[in-house]
Parts: C-alpha cells; sequence; structure tokens
C-alpha cells in the first residue's frame, strides 16, 4: 500500500515536485482531500489514476501552484536594471562578479528574476543569490518552484521557453536557474545582514513597516552594500530624503550607496 511518503517520491520522480518542502500536515490534509473528492480510496489508486488520467493529473499540479506574486513585476524597473544598473555595477567591479541579495524575497519570483536577468551578462555557474525571507513556509514554495502562467506572463518570451517547464497548467522553474540562488531565513529587524553587496533587491515590503523600522532597515542595507553598491526598491518605496541614510537616488527606485 503507498501511503504519504511513497507518494512524494512517485511525484518527485514524475513531476520534479519535492512535496517534502511544503508542511507536511498541510499538504497531507489537502491532497487526502483531493483523493476523496474524486472518489479515490487511497494515494496509490489516486497516483495511478493520476498518471492515465491528464485532467486529474492537471488538477493536482494545479492545486499546488503558487500565485503571491510574479516575475519581473514592474517591467520597465527591470529593463532599467538590465540596460543601466548592471553595466553601472560591473564597470566598478573589477572582478566582474556580482554579490546579490535578495531581500525579503516571498516565494522566489523576485531572485530567479535576477538570475534571468544576470544570465544576460554572466553564466550561469557564475550567478550566486542570496535569497531570504522571515517566513520559512514562502521559502519552501520558492524551493519547489511551481508557478501560475499568470505569475510569468510578465516573463520574456526567451526565458520563459529556456527556463521554465509546462507541468500540466503550471509552470516549474528551471533546476539551471534554482541552483544560482541560495535561500536562508532571514528578519529584516532581528538579523544580522549579508556584507559587501554590489545589489541588494528589497521591493514591495517596507511598505508594511513604521517610519521608524524603514529607517533602520535604510541604515543597515547601507552598510550591507559596498561602496557604490546600489538598492533597488519597489514601486510604492521611494525612499524620502536618501542623504539621510547615505544614499543618492541614481534612477527612479534605484539609490546608490554614498
Amino acid at each position: 500500500m503507498v501511503g504519504y511518503e511513497d507518494f512524494k517520491v512517485k511525484i518527485l520522480r514524475k513531476t520534479g515536485i519535492n512535496l517534502s518542502y511544503y508542511k507536511e500536515r498541510q499538504m497531507k490534509r489537502r491532497i487526502e482531500s483531493l483523493i476523496k473528492r474524486n472518489n479515490y480510496n487511497a494515494y496509490e489508486d489516486y497516483y495511478n489514476a493520476m498518471t492515465k488520467d491528464k485532467k486529474l493529473y492537471n488538477e493536482f499540479i494545479n492545486y499546488l501552484t503558487i500565485n503571491v506574486s510574479e516575475f519581473f513585476r514592474n517591467p520597465n524597473q527591470w529593463k532599467v536594471l538590465k540596460e543601466e544598473i548592471i553595466p553601472r555595477l560591473l564597470n566598478d567591479n573589477r572582478n566582474r562578479k556580482l554579490k546579490v541579495w535578495s531581500a525579503a524575497c516571498s516565494t522566489g519570483e523576485e531572485p530567479y528574476t535576477i538570475v534571468m536577468t544576470l544570465s544576460e551578462f554572466f553564466d550561469l555557474k557564475d550567478i550566486e543569490v542570496i535569497a531570504t525571507d522571515l517566513d520559512e513556509e514562502a521559502i519552501n514554495k520558492a524551493k519547489v518552484g511551481l508557478y501560475s502562467s499568470k505569475s510569468i506572463q510578465n516573463s520574456p518570451e526567451k526565458f520563459k521557453k529556456k527556463y521554465f517547464i509546462k507541468t500540466g497548467n503550471s509552470y516549474k522553474i528551471s533546476e539551471e536557474i534554482k541552483k544560482c540562488v541560495k535561500f536562508k531565513k532571514h528578519d529584516l529587524l532581528k538579523d544580522s545582514y549579508p556584507s559587501n553587496c554590489d545589489l541588494i533587491i528589497c521591493r514591495n515590503v517596507l511598505i508594511y513597516f513604521t517610519e521608524e523600522a524603514k529607517g533602520e532597515i535604510y541604515t543597515k542595507f547601507n552598510g550591507a552594500l559596498k561602496n557604490n553598491g546600489v538598492l533597488f526598491v519597489g514601486s510604492t518605496e521611494q525612499i524620502i530624503l536618501p542623504n539621510r541614510y547615505k544614499f543618492n537616488p541614481i534612477k527612479t527606485f534605484f539609490y546608490e550607496k554614498i
């Protein structure tokens, strides 16, 4: 009789999706609900049926699909990053390898977007992005890397074809992109920050903090950057009086350490 552990192994082999990254009690409850809804009595029966019935398979995959954020959110800002900010950083960096931190990375869309953007300048083997978030469940979902069609709609076609694998009606980020991201739990208010970063990306998060907390975080971001390093913020998060935190605005939403 196939139990949940065997089911996880079979799903990993078939789809590349590791159910171990999800909280077991919640995921078991959700899948068992799906099994009952489709009039099956056990994991084994459900799995066997799923391998033969495309509709059933698609329903299962869609059940896991993450639809929280999106890739290349605000595409024009990513265009500025690619065309102006990264070349500027490379011009200042003789070693040419950039240290990049995606702070409050949520379910992974942002750090994976950064990797794809950097792939225009580097081989993937030379890219490493630090990605952190306070929510362990979000990090685990990021490690699974399964996304809805809506969340990838802003991605350039060349990246959709190259780095996403269609799984049911959802899309799985490729392993070669995943390998470039190191995920870690991190509290922006309590934990120590990485050092000597060339680029820090923290978008659509600080709007939830008090002014006092924001000031503390901006100061810590400044300390985490190299000289002339850049902070990239979200569309509603322009920094008021950035000089207070030793930042100089270089483009809208981009601030250089001074």
